[in-house]
């Protein structure tokens, strides 16, 4: 007999928010994420999964989260780190960042096993790796020649892709050691060029061969992961003469690209943002209009999740 999760997009209506303080009060989080294939021994099945938090100033949180406990009146019970509130224990990513890379999701990626955060954005163009049961610096590499602007992690953990402002993308593997993510390979797998202007926004889906990115030059584009294969160019609809970015992107499951573009030096939000949906082999599907910016994007098979500058959630079809 097979048994399946509880789909949240099934009951939307149903939906509740709770608050918990995870770090130092006043100081915003950057990233917070909940890694998907958190390896647990036989003896502790049924114990908490990591929470992994990082401030806007650095500060790192490995977090107790169990999503659902029906003992307890909210459902789900929250551990905080104790080392974030003692300042003889805090951890902090190493620095110092780039002027104008902020510390940002963005830049920021958990591997899957909750062992490594990848991060760009540094001074000396580097792509560093970061042990989170130690919080120090187990690789750091230099292979872009200007600052590292964004990172993404495949869905099988194996492939990081690394965008930066040389208008360039790198395609790195993750390797292991028994199973467990240990570093990344000292050169890159592939680099991919096409770009006339800063790299934005970066994704990556090993199971399509598909490496994606978002650039200041408003284009996005698709090179193939095995080969490093140029195979398509995506320019969105756009009415304005002002430059365009793409800003935010995100892959789907059947290789649906979805990103974010913005009208820079439009000061009024009304038409500054929209999202755009095209198929794997680039057929424009939508675009619409955003009142909003779009902060976070997470595709899942049927439903597209966003999160704004403006502090909203907001759930959309994909198919109509």
């Amino acid at each position: 007999m097979e048994t399946y999760s509880p789909n949240v997009f099934e009951n939307l209506a149903e939906l509740k928010s709770f608050f918990v303080e995870g770090m130092m009060e006043g100081v915003p989080l950057v990233l917070t994420v909940v890694p998907k294939s958190q390896a647990h021994s036989f003896m502790t099945q049924g114990s908490p999964d990591l929470l992994v938090t990082v401030s806007s100033n650095g500060l790192l949180g490995t977090h107790g989260w169990l999503p659902y406990d029906k003992n307890i009146s909210n459902y789900f019970s929250f551990t905080k780190d104790p080392t974030v509130s003692n300042i003889k224990t805090q951890r902090f990513l190493s620095g110092p960042f780039a002027l104008g890379a902020e510390l940002c999701s963005r830049t920021l990626v958990v591997s899957h096993d909750a062992k490594l955060l990848f991060s760009g954005g540094h001074w000396d163009n580097s792509l560093r790796v970061t042990s989170l049961s130690k919080g120090k610096v187990t690789c750091h590499i230099t292979r872009h020649i200007d600052v590292v602007t964004c990172l993404a992690l495949d869905l099988c953990g194996i492939y990081l892709i690394s965008g930066s402002r040389d208008t360039t993308c790198m395609i790195w593997q993750v390797l292991q050691q028994g199973g467990i993510s240990c570093g990344l390979s000292p050169k890159p797998v592939q680099v991919l060029y096409g770009h006339d202007d800063e790299v934005t926004c970066v994704a990556i889906s090993t199971e399509l061969d598909m490496a994606v990115s978002g650039s200041k030059d408003g284009t996005v584009i698709v090179h193939t992961i095995r080969l490093g294969q140029f195979m398509r160019f995506i320019k969105p609809p756009c009415e304005s003469s002002l430059p365009l970015t793409i800003t935010q992107l995100a892959v789907g499951l059947e290789g649906q690209i979805i990103f974010q573009s913005t009208i820079e030096g439009r000061t009024s939000l009304k038409d500054k943002f929209a999202l755009h949906s095209y198929s794997v082999n680039g057929k424009h599907l939508a675009s619409v209009p955003l009142d909003e910016q779009v902060t976070a994007l997470c595709v899942t098979q049927d439903f597209l999740v966003l999160g704004t500058m403006q502090c909203s959630l907001h759930i959309r079809r994909l198919h109509r």
